[in-house]
């Protein structure tokens, strides 16, 4: 990671200034995407900073550790014509990701100073008090607003508010600001703030987590964007201000979206045409592709034939929406799910494959009907498949499943035609849900009772997080999307338990809708833990088999029963026989944050065994 420069000198021919950038530690790839993302905040020893955004990325990015990535079906619902690998940290690279201070509010743990960063006169490229000559100690807090503005936690208001109720003018006391800990308790009521001017008493932090603390004070949120430098303009924003821990997850959330590489988008070979579809669209016919092709090609130098470009011109047209259809994104995104679904449904045959394919989805050779009695179908081995994961925006307060458009932040001030991605690549196994057997289960009284309080509980959740509930993400919980993703949370914890895989290495994909019943479980990470080459061999129908009996004999039981079977509800709601000790999963592995679970649906409970769609297989 690299902070913004603290000094310039001439370049090699005196005219182009370049920057001396001190090195402030390192971050995996995958990180820049999913945990360290534009505008988090990351803690580097005792430092804090803010990555930067991508407004400056296209120079500072250098192409060979920063590589494009070419998903045109990913691309297309994102609205860019390519994605870019984050660069590299390590010790050999040129660059890395741009960060900033922040917050600049500093205390000194010596003398108890509380003020800006620079006000502490610390020596260049360091982080001490000029005085004591102590490491100094970044604000433990920040204000953030649902709109994604982030901010100083407003020191001076807090410790005035009962001699300058609502005023906003910061320091005209004359007074210094001082913190220091009372020691007497871990609360937030032994950290202690006061001012030199002697006008107002020392304060506790207490109370400043209420939501409407900085409310109280006539604090609106002004729109800061830390993150974009003191270029961007701050925007009218006029939100409440929450006060949130530096290092709370809520600081930061990122909105991610993924796709496979699934024919005839596989193969990596249209990748020069990238840029170019849009255009290609408008043409009809083959003669005016043709045309289009040989002006912006020289004679013979196509990257694919006019077979070939026609092919992907109608796959990429199956994925519009139909006559009627709104062309939202999330009617899009569906369209994209629907196509892997079809796609890992037939597979393709090993006479497809080419030496580029970056898909091969072949049916097993094994006895499929050992599956019949459990319920399961149509398994596939995935050998091979990328995927593609992009950092679309990001969100504070809410959470990026439940948000909408107008709560997700930008990464850059000005629109950009790509966006940061990492590429996965790696194996899986697909089944699905006997569609007969699956559809009678699911009209049954008691298992629709039961997934309604799941999605009651979940739908407020998501109504009290918009900003108008009308308008708010309909809850996807339905019981054949609850089933599948219990059931896929069980048998990552089965293979991980017996085929040797951490279970943050793999992860799970849903394809749950009135026509589609299908989890694909892939390797999640590229490291040596998604090339170990076992997983595909688990989807074997024999092995399948057992492995599926064993997972859900596995959840029959769990080390909180019975309080964990018998909860009526959890923290929200959104869960109902789920817990940390049976089903659900690190994070990285699960497509809904842990959240519409419940095993009951799976093995039934001790009062209505039937709710189990598995329950024959208990019985047996």
């Amino acid at each position: 990671m690299t902070p913004p420069p603290r000094r310039r000198r001439s370049g090699a021919s005196g005219a182009t200034p370049s920057h001396s950038f001190p090195r402030r530690g390192e971050i995996r790839r995958a990180q820049a995407i999913t945990t360290y993302g534009v505008g988090s905040l990351i803690a580097v020893d005792h430092e804090s900073f803010v990555v930067s955004g991508l407004d400056e990325a296209d120079r500072s990015w250098r192409p060979d550790e920063s590589p494009r990535i070419y998903e045109r079906r990913l691309a297309r619902l994102l609205d860019v014509d390519h994605f870019r690998l984050p660069p590299a940290s390590d010790d050999t690279s040129k660059d890395g990701l741009r960060v900033r201070r922040f917050p600049l509010m500093h205390s000194c743990p010596e003398c108890n100073e509380l003020q800006h960063h620079r006000d502490f006169n610390p020596p260049a490229g360091r982080s001490v008090c000029g005085t004591c000559e102590v490491d100094l100690v970044p604000s433990r807090f920040v204000v953030a607003c649902e709109a994604g503005h982030l901010g100083e936690f407003p020191y001076w208001q807090w410790v005035h508010r009962s001699s300058d109720r609502g005023s906003t003018t910061v320091g005209k006391c004359g007074g210094k600001l001082r913190l220091r800990t009372s020691g007497r308790t871990s609360s937030l009521r032994s950290i202690l703030v006061s001012c030199t001017c002697g006008r107002a008493p020392e304060v506790s932090m207490e109370g400043s987590f209420r939501r409407k603390a900085l409310k109280d004070l006539g604090l609106k949120c002004r729109g800061h964007r830390p993150w974009l430098g003191t270029s961007a303009a701050d925007q009218e924003c006029g939100l409440p201000l929450r006060t949130l821990q530096r290092g709370s997850s809520s600081v930061w959330q990122p909105v991610l979206k993924s796709a496979l590489s699934i024919p005839p988008w596989s193969n990596s070979r249209e990748d020069p045409l990238a840029g170019h579809w849009e255009k290609l669209r408008k043409y009809e016919t083959r003669e005016a592709v043709e045309i289009y092709l040989d002006a912006v090609f020289t004679e013979g130098a196509w990257p694919l034939s006019l077979d070939e470009v026609m092919t992907l011109l109608a796959a990429e047209r199956e994925e519009d929406p139909s006559d009627g259809e709104p062309a939202t994104f999330d009617h899009r995104y569906r369209a994209l799910r629907n196509k892997e679904y079809e796609r890992l449904r037939s597979g393709n045959d090993e006479s497809e494959h080419s030496r580029d394919e970056q898909f091969v989805c072949e049916t097993p050779l094994g006895d499929q009907s050992v599956l019949d009695p459990l319920g399961v179908t149509g398994p596939m081995l995935v050998k091979k498949l990328r995927e593609v994961r992009a950092l679309k925006a990001f969100t504070r307060l809410v959470d990026a499943e439940s948000t909408t458009d107008a709560k997700e932040m930008p990464l850059s001030d000005k629109p950009l035609r790509w966006l940061p991605a990492m590429e996965v690549r790696g194996e899986g196994v697909f089944l699905q849900l006997d569609e007969e057997r699956l559809g009678t289960w699911e009209k049954t009284f008691a298992v629709a009772a039961r997934v309604e309080r799941m999605r009651t509980a979940h739908q407020r959740v998501l109504d009290q997080r918009a900003d108008d509930p009308s308008r708010a993400v309909p809850s996807p919980a339905t019981p054949r999307m609850v089933l599948l993703h219990t059931l896929a949370h069980v048998l990552v914890t089965e293979w991980s338990l017996e085929a040797g895989y951490p279970a943050a290495s793999l992860r799970e994909r849903l394809y749950a809708a009135d026509d589609m019943a299908g989890v694909l479980i892939y390797t999640a990470t590229s490291d040596s833990a998604g090339s170990l080459g076992g997983l595909v061999a688990q989807g074997e129908p024999d092995l399948l088999g057992r492995t599926v009996c064993s997972a859900v004999r596995r959840a029959e039981w769990c080390s909180s029963d019975p309080l964990c079977m018998e909860t009526e509800v959890s923290a929200t709601g959104t869960n109902l026989a789920a817990c940390h000790a049976c089903v659900m999963l690190p994070e990285t592995s699960c497509e809904h944050n842990n959240i519409l679970l419940d095993r009951a649906l799976l093995v039934g409970t001790p009062d209505e065994p039937a709710v189990g769609f598995f329950q024959r297989v208990l019985a047996g």
